[in-house]
């Protein structure tokens, strides 16, 4: 019998933008720069003020990261690590949501940028662990979703489906909802072929023409040929 303790189902605590962002900084960091992880302050103001990946672009200060690394700490979410020349830090999440590596992944990248399709969410998870296709990112997000800690924002099964993490509080959920679920559903992507272009008929005058320019050119081969045998014949003699 496994000693590992079932899976959670929440609630889960809600987090703030800025939480989410430290968070799910660690998570790209430890996944994408192993070598620089664990992390300093200096590096997570750096990694959550990033113009890239990241929505919305925030600007913390050190003041900023070393207050949301403490609010975090308090939630069991990240740990300190004493000892060197410079205070590190390192996230919880495997031990806290019990997630796997791809999951965490997939969590990490919805911290980073919030609600957005399983389209775009795949190729940005992506970045950290390898997800094939589409049917891989769902067969990842069916238990995240069962364990509430991801919420779709539209129905499932609609064309170009929005999810998010599970860490908004209600209002803020509800808010998200409402937005989605008021944008248009993406167009179906159709294939057209192109008709085939018509056959070319040739009008009489255009064929009559073609044949003179044959026969001209065949009368010009005719010569070539007829200078080039009287030429052998001149080396000969």
């Amino acid at each position: 019998m496994s000693s590992e303790p079932p899976p959670s189902y929440g609630p889960w605590p809600a987090l703030d933008m800025e939480e989410r962002r430290i968070l799910g900084v660690m998570v790209e960091k430890a996944k994408t720069t192993p070598d620089a992880y664990p992390m300093s302050v200096n590096a997570l103001v750096t990694g959550a003020n990033q113009k890239s990946n990241r929505d919305p672009i925030l600007n913390l200060s050190d003041l900023d990261v070393e207050d949301i690394l403490v609010r975090c700490q308090k939630k069991d979410l990240a740990i300190k690590i004493t000892g060197g020349r410079v205070i590190r830090w390192r996230h919880s999440l495997y031990e806290a949501w019990r997630a796997d590596k791809v999951e965490l992944a997939v969590l990490g990248e919805l911290l980073l940028r919030g609600p957005q399709t399983e389209g775009e969410l795949r190729p940005r998870a992506s970045r950290m662990e390898p997800i094939d296709d589409l049917d891989a990112l769902r067969a990842v997000l069916r238990p995240l979703v069962e364990r509430n800690l991801v919420v779709y924002l539209t129905p499932e099964d609609r064309r170009g489906a929005v999810l998010t993490h599970g860490f908004h509080n209600p209002e803020e959920l509800k808010r998200l909802r409402a937005r989605h679920m008021a944008e248009p559903i993406p167009a179906a992507a159709t294939t057209t072929t192109p008709a085939p272009a018509p056959s070319r008929v040739e009008a009489p005058d255009e064929i009559a023409a073609l044949k003179q320019a044959v026969a001209a050119l065949r009368g010009e081969m005719d010569g070539l040929r007829d200078e080039l045998r009287q030429f052998k014949q001149s080396l000969g003699a």
